[in-house]
């Protein structure tokens, strides 16, 4: 039976129409959806939550369960459809949540963005279970994203950041840290992403998390301006890792929060082209979601923020976005064209010898390669598995392929294009060639924690054998990713 906790209201109610189609959609058996309920509720440490078949069906019949449930079905649906399926879009009701915890509509100043950096980073070091921050959290996709983040680009009153003044008025004495002491926070920083690049999300997520919570603790004391805006800096470049982590392991909910105030703590930086890096970390998380209309809008919102700042590297990166957001939305003119703006901008990256921020060293001409490789075969896709838009990947993919073979330190980016490379295969109806480079990718996964990784390489060889079932190199992959790569129950 249910337990405390997880019985709803039963007043006039009526069968929940809203909650039945999405559960018949997803093939899930009542069982089997009442033991991923459990099973996510003991990883957000709700073990008083204890559902079976029979509460699940009344759950359809109309009974409003009570928090976290509405939440847990939230997250099991948009994980399962890969896009965002909101409470109230499975016909449930939410519990009044506070702004400061959950939402993307947060303040747009300095010492609220110190406050809720350091309370969200300190809630995250106190759950154990995988970063769940209790029920409070939730994604926002649609204006209700898109919105909040337009406030990035309204300019913010001058004022003395590194003055705060003690209960009497008087004003603080700055702190002085070194610059070395400067130097070295942002250093740990870029190797903090180093580790990611190389190891996936799963690695070392708490302590990019540990290293933010201490960053925000320094803001939280006087300084010079010089070295608040370092430090803000440094606190947006930490804040933005902990969400592409968060992201590569699958916390969506998470990973939109750290964004959201990386974003914040970059607007207090006056560091515009970093902005627009974590919008392109959003936009990417949409397109992910199954959100390419959000995806776009934050892209465009990035392009317009740093278009007299950002260098060429980065415009060629926000450029190559907009082509997967394109491709996404059905749109292959579009594309195309910021398919060329992309390649173009990019021959002009490094030109003037001017240095760039470590944030966007990792847009090679690999990753360029990979991304609009990816574009067209997101185009394949969504043209009805298209083998024009296919033929158009190939090459591309395959070179980024042979740059990324070559690169020690992006061991995830290998492994995502073969499995992009064996997709394009899959849609050139090749599933000989497909499981071959799938079967390099498992070599690499294995060593890589990225559930981003994982889920791909399950999806890509669950669509051959679908297909090519019969095929003997298809039969035996299966198997052997079955073995090798199972899904757990820290899978999310």
């Amino acid at each position: 039976m249910g337990g405390s906790g997880a019985d709803g209201t039963n007043a006039g109610k009526r069968p929940n129409e809203q909650l039945s189609s999405w559960f018949v959609r997803s093939g899930w058996s009542k069982g089997e959806l009442a033991r991923q309920v459990n099973r996510r509720a003991r990883q957000m440490g709700a073990h008083h939550i204890s559902t079976d078949t029979s509460r699940v069906r009344r759950w359809l019949d109309g009974e409003q369960p009570r928090e976290p449930i509405p939440r847990i079905l939230s997250e099991l649906f948009s994980e399962r459809f890969g896009t965002v399926v909101a409470i109230e879009d499975l016909g449930l009701r939410t519990a009044h949540q506070s702004p400061s915890v959950s939402g993307v509509d947060l303040p747009w100043a300095g010492p609220q963005t110190v406050a809720l950096l350091s309370d969200f980073s300190r809630s995250d070091l106190m759950l154990a279970r995988r970063g769940f921050l209790g029920t409070s959290l939730a994604l926002a996709a649609g204006p209700a994203l898109i919105e909040p983040m337009q406030r990035w680009l309204v300019p913010t009153p001058t004022g003395d950041t590194g003055g705060r003044s003690d209960q009497s008025g008087a004003p603080r004495r700055a702190t002085r840290l070194s610059t070395p002491e400067l130097d070295l926070l942002e250093s740990t920083t870029a190797m903090f992403r180093q580790w990611d690049a190389q190891c996936g999300g799963g690695l070392r997520r708490k302590a990019v998390v540990g290293q933010l919570h201490e960053v925000t603790d320094l803001l939280q004391e006087p300084h010079p301006a010089a070295t608040t805006r370092r430090l803000f800096t440094c606190a947006a470049e930490l804040a933005e890792l902990a969400g592409w982590m968060s992201y590569d392991v699958g916390l969506q909910p998470t990973a939109q929060k750290y964004f959201v105030l990386a974003l914040h703590a970059a607007k207090e930086a006056g560091d515009k082209p970093l902005g627009s890096y974590i919008l392109s970390s959003m936009s990417r998380q949409m397109i992910h979601l199954g959100r390419p209309d959000d995806a776009l809008e934050l892209i465009h919102l990035a392009q317009y923020g740093s278009r007299d700042c950002a260098t060429p590297r980065t415009q060629a990166m926000l450029y190559a976005m907009e082509a997967r957001a394109y491709a996404n939305m059905g749109q292959p003119s579009k594309c195309k064209r910021a398919v060329r703006m992309a390649e173009d901008t990019f021959a002009d990256a490094g030109l003037d010898g001017e240095p760039e921020p470590d944030w966007i060293r990792f847009f090679s001409e690999a990753e360029l390669n990979g991304e609009n490789a990816h574009s067209y075969r997101d185009l394949a896709y969504v043209a009805g598995r298209s083998p024009t838009y296919a033929s158009l990947a190939e090459p591309v993919m395959r070179r980024a392929v042979e740059l990324f073979r070559k690169d020690e330190e992006h061991r995830r980016s290998y492994a995502l294009n073969l499995i992009g490379m064996a997709t394009v295969h899959l849609l050139k109806r090749e599933p000989e060639q497909s499981t071959a480079l799938a079967e390099q990718a498992l070599h690499v996964a294995k060593r890589v924690r990225s559930e981003r990784v994982n889920t791909r390489l399950r999806k890509t060889v669950d669509t051959a054998a679908r297909d090519f079932g019969d095929v003997p190199e298809v039969a035996r992959l299966t198997e052997k990713l079955t073995a090798q790569l199972p899904e757990t129950a820290e899978a999310v």
